[in-house]
């Protein structure tokens, strides 16, 4: 009988080829077909590298995953999910349980605080949220039932920067893990596991993709046991991210320390230029000597103090408003790490869940601003702020 299995609707034969793909390929296969049975355990043994299902694995996932691995320093490889979220879920669901007491950073991201104050609570896991610049203060908030203190090495959005050095001694000394989210730093102004951190989280949707058309996250362990149960956590909870995001972080990430570098450097300048505008009450920048923790991001960011810029107009929401509307090319929205400067305002976004007071214990008013600086030219970008902030005076 003639071979027919050339008119199968998937003979599953690629075509060949002496050479290979300079680009990574794009492979959306949820599924990969093996040979045999005897095939299939051998790979879900270990005894055989291959794909399987991609909510368990796919090669765009592994490519982002051991790119950052090897940025990070990371001793065993990462896992990278759908999003920043889903990384910091995946390390407090995956690794705890009710009765435990988690430690968090009082100027955590504001979905990050809704899980620390709400949601863990919720299903029994007990929180308490700190000052991580006051060791002294993090210890006190130590029980015999504390598993982890969760920090960010530089808060979002108040800039603030925790004692890493400190808060890796303390957890060493008390046996509690230490995670660090490096979103706003990235490996390339801080590496959390040479300062001693025990778990490492990302959102790659920011700088490290850099483009503002990927939702992703990474979350990566020191200890072997650990790693497994947040790669096992992650494929049971379906926290597998889009191939296609995974392709385009790829591509974002080669170019990141280029576009780290400029957009650092331009942070310096508005900083620096937005001191001197009327209108303005405060700025906060890690690298300005006026900074409350200026000595300690030093010490930790060694001279990278990163591209994002906190500052505050006198006056409320409708300078705010005033101020939005006339910075002319800026895009007003509640995201960072884009290759264009965008303007966040906490209040209306990331931390609208707190109420007025909660913000304000923070730091955090109406005329209060994130900014994400891009790779703008610095004068062309310091103008616009200029003509912004003299719109919201004059309102």
């Amino acid at each position: 009988m003639k071979n027919e299995t050339s008119s199968l609707v998937r003979p599953n034969a690629l075509p060949e080829s002496a050479s290979r793909p300079v680009v990574t390929p794009l492979s959306p296969s949820v599924v990969y077909a093996s040979d045999t049975p005897d095939m299939l355990d051998a790979q879900y043994e270990g005894r055989l590298q291959g794909y399987t299902y991609s909510r368990e694995g796919h090669p765009n996932a592994d490519v982002v995953g051991r790119r950052l691995d090897r940025m990070e320093g990371a001793p065993h490889p990462g896992i990278v999910t759908a999003s920043g979220m889903a990384a910091v879920s995946a390390v407090l669901l995956g690794l705890f349980k009710a009765g435990d007491h988690v430690i968090g950073g009082n100027q955590l991201y504001g979905r990050s605080l809704r899980m620390m104050n709400e949601d863990l609570p919720r299903l029994g896991l007990e929180t308490s949220l700190v000052d991580v610049g006051d060791v002294e203060a993090v210890r006190a908030a130590l029980r015999p039932e504390t598993r982890l203190i969760l920090v960010e090495a530089v808060s979002n959005p108040t800039l603030r920067v925790a004692d890493i050095a400190g808060l890796a001694r303390l957890a060493k000394e008390t046996g509690v893990l230490l995670a660090v989210d490096n979103t706003f730093t990235t490996p390339r102004a801080f590496k959390p596991f040479e300062a001693g951190a025990d778990i490492v989280i990302h959102s790659l949707t920011k700088l490290l993709a850099g483009h503002s058309d990927v939702m992703l996250g990474y979350a990566a362990a020191a200890d072997a046991a650990l790693a497994e149960r947040l790669r096992v956590f992650s494929i049971t909870a379906g926290l597998t991210p889009s191939p296609f995001d995974c392709w385009l972080a790829e591509r974002g990430m080669l170019t990141f320390d280029l576009r780290f570098d400029r957009a650092q450097a331009t942070a310096q300048v508005l900083a620096d230029h937005l001191s001197a505008l009327g209108g303005v009450r405060r700025v906060i920048y890690p690298g300005r000597a006026d900074h409350p923790d200026h000595a300690r991001a030093d010490a930790l960011l060694e001279g990278r103090f990163c591209n994002m810029v906190s500052f505050e107009l006198d006056g409320g929401r409708a300078e705010a408003n005033a101020f939005t509307r006339a910075a002319e090319g800026l895009s007003f929205a509640p995201t960072l790490g884009d290759v264009g400067t965008t303007l966040s305002h906490p209040a209306s976004s990331s931390h609208r869940a707190l109420s007025p007071e909660q913000r304000a214990a923070l730091g955090i008013g109406e005329g209060f601003f994130r900014v994400s600086v891009g790779l703008e030219e610095p004068d062309a970008l310091c103008a616009v702020f200029t003509e912004a902030a003299a719109a919201a005076r004059t309102r």
